[in-house]
């Protein structure tokens, strides 16, 4: 947590004296946060729209415009990597039921033959011994108890034909529904294939195109854009901050919650991939189904599973290692750490950080290990 502090200092994320050395930027200033006030940086931004006419405030408005549009393409891959995760999900539980299916078709397929033998063999025998009506051979037979013996036997045999008939029935029934669920876990399963090649080329989409507008980017554009990403993170961190929800958190990490904090913590700096869950990439779930694996607990592949199924806490009451769950359709997730801050797999072309937990819409706080 040490550790963790020292960085959003860095950055400007904590509240109290780590955020009074950073003066709020004013819109289109271009100015960067220094904790030396940056006065000399000011000025030189005034000179230049003095200079050339107002048009560095253009410069930055334009791209401020390519870091929203940029922003709102890599939200939209986000929401299509949920829906991708989840299909993939589906497709898998879907394969391992129709597995099971098929073994179950399997063994009663066998488990009817060998019914169908007996029930063969039964008949034959109630054939052979059929011939004359049981009245008759009691009066032709020389051994009327022996008859009476035999009376009984039949009786039992003939039970047991119906037993195994009604057995033969059932097993039957047993194939059918199997095979029938099995022709409805196909569909299933197709239906989630398609799902999931939609999503996956809709992603490929909003990415490409993201990506594109980047590169059409000078070197030092990417870096303003960059830093106008960051700007706008801590704006809305501070803008958190300023509300006093910091001041009602207090609570504590459970073990497991610190052993999930620590997995996390320990994949900063690796690439966000969508879809990735690890070990050398993640997206944002992937992230957080791992972090809380190592901690000990089976969580939802998706943001907006882990949304639907993990138990809810109220803001005030989240600890470390909680999940915030971010966006109206709960489309990205991150783990609070404590201080105000998150780690996070970001979007595309960025690393896992730490960064504000204010510093996008929070949705709701979810908890892991109950």
């Amino acid at each position: 947590m040490a550790c963790t502090a020292v960085v959003l200092c860095a950055m400007g994320l904590l509240g109290g004296t780590a955020t009074a050395a950073y003066a709020d930027p004013g819109p289109g200033s271009g100015v960067g946060r220094d904790a030396g006030g940056d006065a000399k940086n000011g000025g030189d931004a005034k000179s230049d729209d003095a200079k050339g006419g107002g048009s560095a405030a253009a410069e930055d408005k334009r791209l401020d415009d390519v870091r929203k549009e940029i922003e709102d393409l890599y939200r939209k891959a986000e929401q299509a990597t949920d829906a991708f995760n989840g299909a993939r999900e589906q497709v898998e539980l879907q394969q391992k039921e129709i597995v099971k299916l098929a073994r179950n078709i399997d063994s009663t397929q066998q488990k009817l033959a060998v019914l169908k033998r007996r029930a063969g063999a039964l008949a034959s025998a109630q054939y052979r011994d059929g011939g004359l009506p049981p009245e008759a051979r009691l009066m032709l037979g020389d051994d009327p108890e022996g008859f009476l013996d035999d009376a009984t036997l039949v009786r039992k045999g003939q039970q047991a034909v119906k037993g195994v008939i009604s057995q033969l029935a059932r097993t039957k029934g047993d194939l059918e529904g199997y095979s029938k669920a099995a022709t409805e876990r196909w569909k299933v399963l197709e239906e989630n294939r398609k799902k999931k090649e939609s999503a996956q080329q809709d992603i490929k989409k909003k990415i490409d195109a993201a990506k594109d507008l980047e590169s059409r980017l000078a070197a030092k554009e990417k870096d303003r854009l960059k830093k106008l990403e960051e700007d706008q993170a801590f704006l809305k961190q501070q803008k958190w901050l300023d509300s006093g929800a910091l001041k009602e958190i207090s609570g504590k990490a459970s073990e497991q919650g610190k052993k999930a904090i620590s997995f996390a913590t320990s994949q900063i700096g690796k690439n966000y991939v969508w879809g990735a869950a690890g070990p050398d990439t993640f997206d944002c779930s992937g992230l957080t189904l791992r972090a809380w694996q190592a901690g000990g607990e089976t969580i939802p592949r998706t943001s907006q599973e882990q949304w639907h199924q993990l138990p809810r806490v109220a803001l005030k009451d989240m600890r470390p290692g909680d999940l915030i769950i971010y966006f109206a359709d709960a489309s990205h997730v991150g783990m609070y750490l404590g201080d105000g801050a998150i780690v996070h797999a970001p979007r595309p072309g960025r690393q896992v950080t730490i960064t504000g937990a204010g510093s996008m819409p929070i949705l709701g706080i979810v908890r892991p290990d109950k």
